[in-house]
């Protein structure tokens, strides 16, 4: 293999096929027909939704505490692994960036549907109380959101650069845009070694504000006096919780960007190996906490924990409950201690189960327990006794994440998913050997 080889292989994504436009398309058509939904949820207001006093939250928070989730993937693949010298994760790790990227931009807009008077967002900075946990979550998805940018775009500068040089026949806007994000490389040692070093600090700076994200998110919950919520455990539960659903997130994007961009040489079968070992290894983390979050108050055996207990075992939410603990973490991960089971395909296929698992396991958390308060539910209509969400709530959801993957197919389109420069480093370094 040659650096002309690796160049022409991994700047070959970077072009705007029919295929990739009929693609976008559909997105695009089906993202305004959600869109139309939230215009009439504005007009109409939130009782369009199937929430009410009694479940305020709905799909829209299990949608975004699954969103951040999903977006803590790229401190975990190139900030944990990369700094502990783990150099199989080079191929991959700018997929996870891009994941981290797509899911933490659009977690803010799902915030933004889940308000009745969106126009008074800016009310939450302005006269929000430092006291509230509201403030602390906005401020960390913000910091995590910026650093994950510039956790993508650092390392993305000498591929840039390569972009503008190599590539011909790119839209005026997008000759442009190489221009400007390029900063003017030249490609020495020394712009190497600054690129190498404030990469280093970025990924030291994103481990605590990426474990905060989630654990601020977990306090909306913990910090209430509410059965099912009042837990200490919600920080490392979520965070766990996070990491499966990441290393499923891209193992799916693995196989269709290899498959797609035919990169088989850069992501081989070792790479999903290894991923799917580091999904084995997360989600017994995971259950462990889910243990622990059933095991504990049941000992304690407080009549309100017990019944909201006895609901997710055998109750009204038992079918969900069993369905996503059972088929979608435990039959998941055992299957993935098979080795044939790490090939593309089916890791990819067992990936897809556990990641749809995933956004149901937040509806799990957040529904059920609102369903099992402190008094009974009376002199209220016979609806607020249940929850459902409606055509308009489902759709919205829908349209959060289109947008996720229209983020994440316009990035793939404009730059090249493996890093050309870390490829021929290696390449380099192992010619010297």
């Amino acid at each position: 293999m040659s650096e002309e080889k690796i160049e022409r292989d991994l700047l070959s994504n970077i072009n705007w096929s029919n295929k990739f436009k009929i693609w976008f398309g559909f997105l695009t058509a089906l993202l305004v027909v959600c869109l139309w939904f939230y215009v009439l949820q504005l007009r109409k207001g939130l009782g369009v939704t199937g929430m009410n006093d009694i479940v305020s939250w709905g799909i829209y928070i299990s949608n975004f505490v699954f969103f951040i989730a999903a977006a803590l993937i790229g401190m975990l693949i190139s900030s944990v692994l990369g700094m502990i010298g783990y150099t199989w994760i080079k191929p991959i790790s700018r997929i996870a960036e891009i994941i981290a990227v797509a899911f933490a931009m659009v977690a803010g807009i799902v915030i933004i549907t889940d308000m009745g008077r969106p126009d008074r967002l800016h009310h939450v900075l302005l006269y929000g109380r430092i006291q509230s946990p509201i403030i602390w979550d906005i401020s960390v998805v913000m910091t995590y959101l910026m650093l994950s940018l510039l956790l993508l775009y650092i390392p993305l500068i000498p591929d840039i650069s390569l972009c503008k040089e190599k590539l011909t026949g790119l839209p005026k806007f997008q000759k442009k845009l190489y221009k400007v994000l390029s900063l003017g490389w030249a490609g020495n040692e020394a712009q190497y070694k600054t690129i190498k070093r404030y990469f280093k600090i970025l990924l030291i700076l994103i481990i605590p504000v990426a474990l905060a994200i989630h654990t601020v998110t977990s306090w909306l919950f913990a910090m209430t006096l509410r059965t099912g919520w009042d837990s200490p455990i919600f920080g490392p539960y979520f965070v766990s919780g996070a990491f499966v659903a990441g290393c499923a997130a891209v193992l799916i994007a693995m196989y269709f960007i290899q498959k797609n961009y035919k990169l088989q040489a850069y992501i081989t079968d070792m790479h999903f190996d290894r991923m799917a070992k580091l999904l084995v290894l997360v989600s017994l983390v995971y259950v462990y906490f889910n243990i622990n979050e059933i095991l504990v108050p049941a000992y304690k055996f407080k009549p309100s924990e017990v019944k909201h207990i006895g609901n997710l075992l055998y109750g009204h939410d038992s079918l969900l409950f069993w369905l996503v603990q059972g088929g979608g973490l435990i039959v998941p991960f055992m299957l993935l201690m098979i080795p044939k089971m790490r090939k593309p395909l089916p890791a990819m296929l067992i990936s897809v189960v556990i990641l749809v698992a995933a956004w149901f396991k937040r509806y799990v958390i957040v529904v059920p327990t609102q369903l099992e308060p402190y008094l009974p539910i009376q002199n209220v209509p016979e609806s607020f006794h249940s929850y459902m969400p409606t055509l308009p709530e489902i759709a919205i959801t829908v349209g959060t994440l289109v947008m996720v993957l229209m983020i994440i197919s316009v990035l793939t389109k404009l730059f090249p998913v493996v890093p050309v420069w870390e490829m021929k480093e290696e390449l380099l370094e192992e010619q010297h050997q």
